[in-house]
């Protein structure tokens, strides 16, 4: 008979041993009601980051963390769900238009959302700079909502207890060393997913500097993974590997975002937001079975509309004018030339230092913080031209935002730029 012991799991899994669903489903279960300590789960952790978890233990391990709480169903709506994850990077917007033009393409829409912590923003800090717009919304609202229509999307917090074990392992991970693992990067973001009850899952998976995946054969396994984690599971999956050496769009920061995601609804915005938004909504539309091109869908205005019934359903105002920071400062080109670097981890930090992130969970967020982009790699610059301006209200922070930023920018010759393609590969079937 498998030893069901914490001690007997550690050394199993330090020995290159796999372990039983017994097992995982034991440890688990025990470390969400407190029988397995931290100091224990830890270990585990670590002899799970040398010694891997095979395809089987993985999937069990993700079902375990999703049995660790409830479960979300939506099989009973009139029209197919189908969501989105992106696993984050700098002026990622792309849940704010796209939520809405794929319900405006007829599929329902259940995204559970975080927030934003260091350098990458949180979609529910972007959308909680609109006055009145709640990140809060029951089950049952969100059950309303998902079927009426004219709305057809939800982006909110995830309930306390929806795969509660992997909150408790990601708060452990996170201060033991042990986040780099993909197994426990695809079952942390898995289990949420599965458990929220969407029929067919997108994944966006950033690869570059300003992406926790800064290798393309990383960002291939950690998206290998996770589709034949949600495969396993009965949910359509596949995975975008998406560009993230340079920050999307034109602006980083909350308000300044969600500006920029409500140009892109009424038909302009950034080629680079565009082009994202519409490959992955016609990924999503296929999944959901729903056959219509998402850009005829952003072209007829469609989409706005559901932009704005979505935000009026969680209290929001669509008209209200959005926050603005108190105090700004313009960074401008040395020299002539061509922009030929714009580093995407040099100016999330700065945007997160000029108060548009948080150093610690629960810290509050300046809505009106971050930067905004005037020129992008590729274009010509002249000596004392704006490349960017900072917002913040603390005007203290602009120190060490321009520290952040000091070997962020490259000014170059037009020889010296290479283009980047920002859809990389794509995973599943």
């Amino acid at each position: 008979m498998t030893a069901l012991d914490a001690v007997s799991i550690i050394t199993t899994k330090r020995d290159g041993g796999e372990l039983s669903d017994a097992q995982i489903d034991w440890v688990v279960d025990a470390f969400t009601r407190g029988a397995v300590g931290d100091e224990q789960m830890a270990a585990l952790a670590m002899a799970i980051v040398w010694r891997g978890l095979t395809r089987r233990e993985t999937a069990r391990w993700t079902a375990a963390m999703i049995a660790s709480g409830s479960r979300m169903d939506f099989t009973d709506l009139p029209r197919p769900t189908v969501d989105k994850h992106s696993t984050g990077g700098v002026g990622d917007k792309i849940t704010l238009p796209l939520a809405p033009l794929v319900a405006a393409c007829g599929a329902a829409v259940p995204q559970l959302s975080g927030r934003g912590l260091g350098h990458t923003g949180g979609t529910l800090d972007k959308l909680e700079s609109i006055p009145g717009w709640r990140a809060d919304v029951p089950v049952a609202r969100m059950r309303e909502i998902l079927a009426d229509p004219a709305i057809g999307a939800v982006v909110c917090a995830a309930g306390a207890d929806l795969a509660p074990a992997d909150k408790r392992l990601y708060a452990l991970r996170d201060v033991t060393g042990t986040v780099e693992s993909i197994p426990l990067i695809a079952s942390s973001i898995m289990s949420k997913k599965i458990a929220e009850g969407t029929a067919a899952l997108v994944l966006d998976v950033k690869v570059g500097a300003g992406a926790f995946m800064k290798t393309l054969d990383g960002a291939r396994e950690l998206a290998t993974a996770m589709v034949e984690l949600g495969t396993d599971a009965g949910v359509r999956t596949v995975a975008m590997l998406t560009a993230m050496d340079t920050p999307l769009g034109r602006t980083a920061g909350n308000a300044l975002e969600v500006a920029e995601s409500v140009e892109v609804l009424a038909g302009g915005g950034p080629a680079d937001i565009v082009e994202l938004t519409l490959a992955l909504a016609r990924e999503m539309v296929a999944l959901a079975g729903v056959d219509i091109d998402p850009a005829d869908v952003l072209a007829d205005g469609r989409a706005m509309d559901q932009w704005r019934s979505m935000v009026r359903a969680q209290g929001g105002d669509p008209d209200a004018p959005l926050p603005r920071a108190r105090h700004t400062e313009v960074v401008r080109a040395d020299r002539d030339g061509v922009l030929t670097r714009l580093d995407a981890m040099g100016v999330g930090i700065a945007a997160w230092r000029l108060g548009a992130g948080r150093a610690r969970q629960g810290d509050p967020v300046q809505f009106g913080a971050g930067i905004e982009i005037h020129a992008k790699p590729g274009d010509s610059v002249g000596a004392g031209e704006p490349l960017l301006t900072l917002h913040t209200d603390t005007p203290d922070a602009f120190t060490g935002a321009l520290e952040a930023l000091d070997t962020a920018v490259t000014i170059g010759t037009a020889e010296q730029y290479s283009p980047v393609r920002l859809l990389l590969d794509r995973i599943g079937d």
